[in-house]
C-alpha cells in the first residue's frame, strides 16, 4: 500500500506541481500589486468585524474555523520533516509559500464568497459551487467534490491522529488504542452537532493553542539568542545552495518547502474557500483579505516558531535521498513530532515534551474537526438538488474509522496518503482559480474604491457584470427593496 501511494505522489508532486503552486501565487501577487502587503492594516481589522447570523458565521469565526484546518500536524511534524529531508534551507521555501500563498488565498476565499449558496439555512460554499457557477463546467465540480470528500474524510485525518498518538505515547506512554478511542468519542460528540458547534469549538480552542504554542517558541529562542543570528543565516545560505555542507539537498530544499508549506498553509488547495464562504460578510472582498491573513498565521507565526526551536537547539537531522546523514542533531527518534519534543525537552526539562504532545492535541484534532466540515459541505454541493441524508452520517462514519485508523497506523502510510490527498485537491483548485482570477480582481478593485470614496463595501454583482451569484442578486434585491421603502415611508404625502 505505502509503494504505491508513494508511486502515485511521485507523479502527483512532480516539479510541474511546485511550479504551478509558486508560479499562481507569484502572478496573483503581481496582479493584485502585492496586496498581502498594501491591505495588512486592513486584513487585521476585518479579523474582528462582523457578526454571526443565523446563516452565518463571524469573520473571525470562519478564521478560526480556516486556521482550525491550516493549524495541523504540518505545522509540527511537517517542518520537522521538512527539514529532515530537505535540510534548513525548506524553511525559506516554506516562507516564499506563505508570502505568495496569502495572494492565492484571497483569490479562491473570494470566490467562495461570490458564489456561495444558502442550503438548509446554512451558507455554503467552495471550489465545487465556484466551478459550476463561475466555469460553468460541472463535470469538474463534482470531480473536485468528490476528490475533496475522499481527501479530507478519508485520507487526511490519519495524519492527524497519527501525530496525536505519536506524540502522547512519546510524552506519557499512553497507548494508541486508548488514544484512539478516546478521538473517536470526542469527535463524534463535535461532528454531530452541526456546523455552530463547529464554529464555536474553533473560536475558543484556536486562538489559545496558537498563542501557547508561539510563546513558548519565543522563550526557546530567548533562551537561545546568541544561536539566532547564525539560524538565519543558515536557513537562507541553504536555501540558494551557499551552504557547503547542505548544498546537496539544494532541489529538496525547494520541494520539501513548498511540499509541507502547501500541505501546512493550505493555500491554492481548496479547504480555506470552504469556511470562509460560511462568513456573514458585505463584500466577498472582505473575507478574502482575512484569510489571506490566515496563512500568515499558520506559516509565518506557527511553522516558523516549530522551524526556530529546531534549529537553535540543534535538534534535528538531515538526511540524503539514500537515508545517510548530512546532520544527525538527533538519535534514535525518528522525523516528525519526537525531533520538537527532544528540543523542548532539552530546553525546559519535564514540561518540553509533555507541551508538545498537547500542542499536537489541539492542532491536529481541530484541524480533523475543520476536514469533516470540508467533506460535508461538498456533500451538500453534491446532495443540493437530490437529498441524501444517509450520506452524511456515512461520512460521520468514515471520518471517525479514518481517525482510529490513522491512531494505530504507521506514520509513513499516513503521510504519504494525507500528500496524495493534498496533491489532488491542490492541481485542481489552483487551475480552477486560475481560470477565474479576473472575477476576483474585480471584486477586489470594486472593494478598494468604494473604501476610497468612504463606505463600507457592498457587492453587486450585476453591477460587475459577474454572473451566476444568485446568493448576492438576492441580497441586493431585497436590500434596494428595503430602500425604496423606507424613502416612501419618509416622504411626506402630496
Amino acid at each position: 500500500m505505502n509503494e504505491l501511494v508513494n508511486a502515485i505522489n511521485g507523479y502527483v508532486w512532480s516539479p510541474a506541481l511546485i511550479a504551478l503552486c509558486l508560479g499562481a501565487g507569484l502572478y496573483f501577487s503581481l496582479r493584485s500589486r502585492f496586496l498581502q502587503v498594501r491591505h495588512m492594516r486592513e486584513m487585521t481589522r476585518l479579523m474582528m468585524e462582523g457578526k454571526s447570523s443565523d446563516q452565518g458565521v463571524s469573520s473571525f469565526q470562519a478564521l478560526a474555523m480556516t486556521l482550525a484546518g491550516r493549524v495541523g500536524t504540518g505545522n509540527i511534524a511537517g517542518v520537522a520533516t521538512a527539514i529532515t529531508f530537505g535540510g534548513p534551507g525548506a524553511v525559506f521555501w516554506m516562507w516564499a509559500v506563505a508570502f505568495l500563498g496569502a495572494s492565492s488565498a484571497f483569490v479562491e476565499s473570494t470566490l467562495g464568497q461570490v458564489y456561495k449558496e444558502q442550503i438548509n439555512r446554512e451558507y455554503r460554499g467552495g471550489p465545487a459551487f465556484y466551478i459550476e457557477k463561475g466555469l460553468g463546467v460541472k463535470w469538474y465540480a463534482v470531480l473536485f467534490a468528490v476528490v475533496t470528500v475522499v481527501a479530507t474524510g478519508v485520507l487526511l485525518p490519519g495524519v492527524q491522529a497519527n501525530s496525536i498518538a505519536d506524540g502522547l505515547k512519546t510524552a506519557m506512554g499512553i497507548d494508541p488504542n486508548v488514544t484512539a478511542a478516546a478521538l473517536a468519542i470526542v469527535l463524534g460528540f463535535i461532528i454531530f452537532g452541526g456546523v455552530k458547534r463547529i464554529a464555536q469549538f474553533a473560536e475558543i480552542v484556536v486562538p489559545f493553542m496558537a498563542l501557547a504554542y508561539i510563546i513558548v517558541a519565543v522563550v526557546i529562542i530567548f533562551l537561545n539568542i546568541g544561536q539566532l543570528p547564525h539560524v538565519m543565516k543558515l536557513i537562507f545560505s541553504s536555501a540558494f545552495g551557499f551552504d557547503a555542507a547542505f548544498g546537496a539537498v539544494l532541489g529538496m530544499a525547494i520541494q520539501w518547502g513548498v511540499k509541507r508549506g502547501v500541505y501546512s498553509n493550505e493555500a491554492g488547495q481548496g479547504t480555506g474557500p470552504h469556511a470562509s464562504s460560511a462568513a456573514e460578510v458585505s463584500h466577498p472582498a472582505k473575507q478574502g483579505l482575512v484569510q489571506g491573513f490566515s496563512v500568515y498565521i499558520d506559516t509565518l507565526f506557527v511553522c516558523s516558531a516549530t522551524a526556530f526551536m529546531l534549529l537553535i537547539t540543534g535538534q534535528y537531522n538531515v538526511e540524503r535521498a539514500d537515508g545517510s546523514h548530512i546532520y544527525q542533531g538527533v538519535q534514535g527518534v525518528a522525523a516528525g513530532p519526537g525531533y520538537v519534543q527532544t528540543a523542548l525537552e532539552n530546553v525546559l526539562p519535564g514540561f518540553g515534551s509533555i507541551f508538545v504532545a498537547l500542542a499536537l492535541l489541539f492542532f491536529a484534532f481541530t484541524t480533523i474537526v475543520a476536514y469533516y466540515y470540508i467533506a460535508e459541505t461538498n456533500i451538500a454541493y453534491l446532495n443540493r438538488n437530490t437529498p441524501r441524508p444517509w450520506m452524511n452520517f456515512l461520512l460521520k462514519v468514515v471520518i471517525i474509522g479514518a481517525t482510529v485508523y490513522g491512531t494505530v497506523k504507521t506514520a509513513d502510510v499516513a503521510w504519504a496518503m494525507g500528500d496524495l490527498g493534498v496533491g489532488l485537491m491542490a492541481w485542481l483548485n489552483i487551475v480552477a482559480i486560475f481560470l477565474m482570477r479576473n472575477i476576483a480582481f474585480k471584486c477586489l478593485r470594486d472593494y478598494e474604491a468604494q473604501k476610497a470614496l468612504g463606505k463600507d463595501p457592498e457587492f453587486d454583482p450585476v453591477a460587475l457584470g459577474i454572473a451566476n451569484a444568485h446568493y448576492w442578486e438576492k441580497r441586493v434585491a431585497e436590500r434596494r427593496g428595503a430602500e425604496a421603502l423606507a424613502d416612501r415611508e419618509t416622504t411626506p404625502a402630496a
